[in-house]
């Protein structure tokens, strides 16, 4: 795949760039085993370090379907980010596949109304701006990636990410006996999943909270067969599997299974592993007059905190 260079004013819409949204890009430039899990659809460079990357969200999704049958579920605002990175990464900066990537500080935010479900399949352009540029020898070993999103030409979103690029032997020596191929994968017993309509889902295996007896207290449920949570196999449970428990946490504190996660800000400050249990921890912050509700969210393995995020809930 070739990058563009063109230029285009800062509020192109969808309609300015259709070559963007022909099809998906290649399902291993951005870390997928599933075609249909890709949702970046083109990119174009603007400058050195700033690139735009159109994206698809579909109407209906197996995982991350429509919230409340209105609005689209923002966490696919989080995955086109992620995937966007992972493009620019391999197709501008050149870093191989076979690269691990590591996210140390991921947030996005949604316009409510610009995650509405109207009759077709939703375009919306991620303008991205990276900086911070790290490179190991000629290889960029990580930068800071800071993205706005739009929708008919209005900006209905954003969100920043920081990241690091390691190659594999690094990665091996960091992970070790954990690598993945390093030994026999690791499987713990699910823990019981929690009432699914208590955190917006409809069944038991898109549930990743375990029932603990202790209130506002889970256990994180993990469950790496599932085909779109676990797309492909992994050795540390990833970022987007513990927003999800963030945000199914933040649903159950808050009592509104159909609440709308319009914020999310998550820092990971270590590996999530398969072979402990890791405990989800949520406290709501004072109820507001009007807007969305905060709830902050901790995870904890082996006596230590290992990430935290900050989820904000519209009422539905």
């Amino acid at each position: 795949m070739r990058v563009a260079t063109l230029m285009h004013p800062a509020d192109l819409s969808s309609a300015d760039a259709p070559e963007l949204f022909l099809q998906t890009v290649p399902r291993t430039l951005v870390h997928r085993a599933a075609v249909s899990e890709v949702f970046v659809t083109g990119i174009q460079r603007i400058a050195p370090e700033h690139f735009r990357v159109g994206a698809q969200w579909p109407r209906s999704h197996s995982y991350y379907g429509p919230v409340a049958g209105r609005r689209h579920d923002p966490m696919l605002l989080a995955e086109s980010i992620r995937q966007a990175l992972l493009l620019i990464s391999h197709e501008a900066y050149d870093v191989p596949i076979g690269y691990h990537f590591l996210s140390h500080t991921v947030s996005h935010d949604i316009d409510p109304d610009g995650a509405l479900l109207t009759g077709r399949p939703a375009h919306v352009l991620l303008d991205v701006r990276c900086d911070d540029l790290k490179r190991r020898g000629k290889t960029v070993s990580g930068y800071t990636a800071r993205v706005d999103c739009s929708r008919d030409g209005v900006v209905v979103g954003s969100g920043e990410v920081t990241l690091s690029c390691l190659p594999p032997a690094v990665y091996g020596r960091v992970r070790g006996e954990r690598a993945l191929g390093a030994t026999a994968p690791v499987r713990r017993a699910l823990p019981e999943a929690v009432t699914p309509e208590l955190v917006g889902r409809r069944c038991a295996s898109d549930v990743v909270l375990g029932a603990t007896g202790i209130d506002r207290v889970w256990t994180l449920r993990a469950d790496q067969d599932h085909p779109v949570l676990f797309d492909h196999p992994v050795d540390h449970v990833p970022g987007m599997v513990l927003m999800e428990a963030a945000r199914q946490a933040a649903l159950a504190v808050v009592q509104d299974p159909d609440g709308l996660a319009v914020s999310c800000e998550a820092a990971f400050d270590q590996y999530v592993e398969f072979d402990s249990a890791c405990l989800v921890t949520a406290v709501a912050g004072t109820d507001p007059v009007t807007g969305p509700r905060t709830v902050d969210v901790r995870f904890d393995q082996a006596g230590a905190t290992v990430g935290t995020c900050r989820v904000k809930v519209l009422a539905s």
